[in-house]
């Protein structure tokens, strides 16, 4: 016990910065997990062959995409990646160059959740929507993505945690955040409270999260 507190007080500023750091890549990443991961979510289902707006050849074409990015351990992806986040942020290493990486792996993972969601919509919902001449973007929006909301609230919530200890990995290679911290001090300089004080704040963060997915998926389902 008194290693830990002497941890806490000897590290706690660099506790704060790595936590921060963390909340960086996981926000930056989950925000282009909404933003793109979504529409190319949409874009798979509705090109699927048997989708409302079948284009065979593009869904292909875009699947085969997706698989080939998901298919990269992310530690192999976070290398490959290096010029890339140089050339978008300036830097190869620190908790931005990291969201350059997490956010590429991202992407396709919740393309392929928000494909599976908006296919477990009901089959008369649509048919119905269509009987009644929606638009494209009406469809998409008001019954699509409508429909679906709970199950994507839940499949970013999946999400999110998933990705907090990725961006964990990410320290490896000198990301920043919690994982950075808890190999250097905790690992290499054999600091036990340090790596103790990060698993703990990362289990805050994931059940946080949780918490908070469960929350809004209830309140959304009452609607």
């Amino acid at each position: 016990m008194n290693e830990l507190l002497r941890s806490f007080v000897e590290f706690g500023p660099d506790l704060w910065k790595a936590t921060l750091d963390t909340f960086i890549m996981v926000g930056a990443t989950m925000a282009s997990a909404v933003l793109l991961g979504t529409p190319l979510g949409v874009m798979l289902f509705v090109t699927a062959p048997q989708g409302l707006y079948s284009k065979p050849l593009l869904n292909r074409v875009v699947g085969y995409l997706v698989n080939a990015l998901r298919s990269f351990p992310f530690i192999i992806l976070l290398v490959l990646l290096i010029p890339v986040s140089r050339f978008i942020v300036g830097t190869s290493i620190g908790p931005k160059a990291a969201a350059v990486a997490l956010s590429c792996a991202v992407i396709p993972y919740f393309a392929r959740l928000v494909e599976q969601n908006l296919r477990d919509v009901p089959r008369g919902v649509i048919d119905m929507a269509q009987a009644c001449g929606a638009s494209a973007r009406h469809m998409v929006f008001k019954v699509l993505l409508s429909e679906a909301r709970v199950a994507l609230v839940g499949s970013l919530t999946v999400t999110a945690t998933g990705f907090i200890a990725y961006s964990a990995v990410a320290g490896a290679v000198g990301a920043g955040g919690l994982g950075d911290l808890a190999i250097r001090y905790g690992y290499y300089r054999f600091e036990t409270g340090v790596m103790v004080w990060c698993c703990v704040i990362m289990f805050v963060l994931v059940q946080a999260t949780q918490m908070a997915g469960n929350w809004l998926a209830a309140r959304l389902d009452r609607r």
